[in-house]
């Protein structure tokens, strides 16, 4: 079966939430573009994307205390936060049009309301939340947030966390209910779904093993079927690297000059999930505190409420955790692979860089689980250790790049599109705030990757994305229209029970 040439247009690498999202707006943009899906396990958002393996968090900047920061002056950089609202905007926009047009339907299978809140504890913090609350309320994004920290009051947005807390405490919360939970595992199996219906040939159990130009500047890839065996050729003028932390080894594989010097670092997470439906019903928010010093910004403890298979849960996290696997499904030798000698320097740098980070991952490999519960006690005073079970989270595949302002080895928290210059080829690294903003990102990649279509593409895109190219934050008003519209469209608007 090796000499079968499969032709494509679009090769799409990995079934999780950005292929989907790409593959949705090539479908909506060139309908008749083929294009064929390969995915290593047996369906569809099952890794990065699945629900049990990310928090859910429809990443607005609106409870996220990493995306703003104190400026030494005590006052607060709500830049990252601003441009993080503005990308989600692009997500909701983009979903409620799938929703208008039928391509998707029953929103609350995906996304549902959820009040977003940022909790601190000590006088320093509240004073930081404070001033950040009074910038962020300044901007149109951010209306209707409320601060308080009198007690009476977070004892009515937050009873659980509330209970048992002496009242001469210093504590205070923000609160803004426009936040959401989003199932992405649930939105890529239905964006999957619609892609099937438009013909969209989905393979799943096939790795990509290897890949390499051609004489005409297509891409060949050798896949291999996991279950029989078989290695199939595969051709498209446009590859996309979805694959989450599988996506360092396939840019490697490439040999494109754009992917040298890039290493990758994994964290794994793991959450606590309480199984006591009773202390589940007591709270009604996603609530974030601060990261502890060290902490990498993704281990931000948070009290989140989550709505999986329609069903009300509770969990707490997340713990970081170390493990050399680039997937939850990877291989313990995927670190270890990915260092090159393009990356070496690199990757050492990196190291040297940050050994309180390993010694900080290692220290959470070692909590017990009565360690873990006096975390959580930070949040539920009186948590009682047989509410709470385990659940491991996916693996987050950091980037490590030389940067002009960080020097060599710089790890990046963040999303990257690395893409060739000539715009073949395009892969996603990185982690948080990652699937919130797939939508912005896949436009990224349609942009570098195919400029000579994005004007012609322009008016659909306008269509499906009314803010496109617009800041919402300089247009108050169209703001004010699209948060009305998507919360209509996708369901959102509190106390609203009957879905069309």
């Amino acid at each position: 079966m090796g000499n079968v040439q499969n032709r494509t247009d679009v090769i799409l690498i990995g079934a999780g939430v950005m292929s989907a999202t790409l593959g949705t707006l090539l479908k909506e943009l060139v309908p008749e573009w083929k294009i064929t899906v390969f995915e290593k396990l047996s369906k569809a958002g099952d890794e990065s994307s699945n629900e049990w393996n990310n928090a859910g968090t429809g990443h607005a900047a609106l409870c996220e205390l990493n995306y703003t920061s104190e400026r030494p002056d005590g006052s607060v950089d709500i830049s990252k936060a601003i441009k993080v609202n503005e990308q989600f905007q692009v997500s909701m926009q983009f979903w409620s049009h799938l929703v208008n047009s039928n391509l998707i339907k029953n929103p609350q299978d995906f996304i549902m309301p959820l009040p977003h809140m940022s909790m601190v504890q000590g006088a320093e913090n509240v004073e930081f939340l404070r001033n950040r609350f009074e910038a962020m309320t300044n901007n149109p994004l951010f209306h209707g947030m409320e601060f308080s920290d009198d007690s009476k009051k977070l004892m009515e947005w937050i009873p659980l966390i509330m209970q048992n807390r002496s009242s001469n405490e210093a504590i205070a919360a923000t609160k803004i209910d426009s936040g959401t939970d989003v199932n992405f595992g649930a939105l890529t199996r239905m964006l999957f779904d619609h892609l099937k219906s438009k013909d969209v040939n989905i393979k799943y159990n096939r790795s990509v093993e290897n890949m390499n130009r051609t004489s005409d500047g297509s891409w060949e890839l050798k896949v291999k079927n996991v279950e029989s065996g078989n290695i199939e050729n595969h051709t498209a003028k446009f590859v996309f690297i979805g694959g989450g932390g599988g996506s360092l080894h396939l840019l490697q594989k490439s040999g494109i000059p754009e992917g040298r010097q890039i290493g990758g670092f994994p964290v794994s997470g793991i959450f606590m999930v309480c199984n006591n439906p009773e202390i589940v019903a007591q709270h009604h928010a996603k609530v974030y505190g601060k990261a502890k010093v060290g902490a990498p910004p993704m281990s931000v403890p948070h009290l989140d409420t989550r709505f999986i298979d329609n069903k009300k849960s509770l969990l707490f996290g997340p713990f970081a955790g170390f493990s050399p696997k680039f997937l939850k499904t990877g291989s313990i030798f995927d670190l270890i692979t990915s260092v090159k000698p393009d990356n070496l320097i690199t990757m050492l740098a990196a190291g040297a860089k940050n050994m309180s980070l390993t010694k900080y991952l290692i220290q959470q490999v070692m909590l017990s689980k009565e360690k873990r519960m006096d975390e959580l006690r930070e949040f539920i005073p009186n948590a009682v250790s047989e509410d709470w079970d385990f659940v491991v989270a996916g693996q987050r595949v950091q980037v490590i790049k030389d940067t002009e302002d960080g020097g060599r080895g710089t790890l990046q928290f963040g999303t990257e599109v690395i893409s060739s210059s000539d715009g073949s080829i395009a892969a996603l690294l990185g982690a948080s705030p990652g699937a919130s903003t797939a939508v912005h990102v896949m436009l990224d990649v349609l942009t570098k990757c195919f400029p000579e279509h994005i004007d012609e593409w322009e008016p659909k895109i306008k269509q499906m994305i009314p803010s496109y190219g617009l800041s919402l934050m300089e247009n108050p008003e169209l703001l004010e229209e699209i948060h009305a519209s998507t919360a209509e469209t996708l369901g959102l608007i509190e106390k609203k029970t009957v879905f069309s």
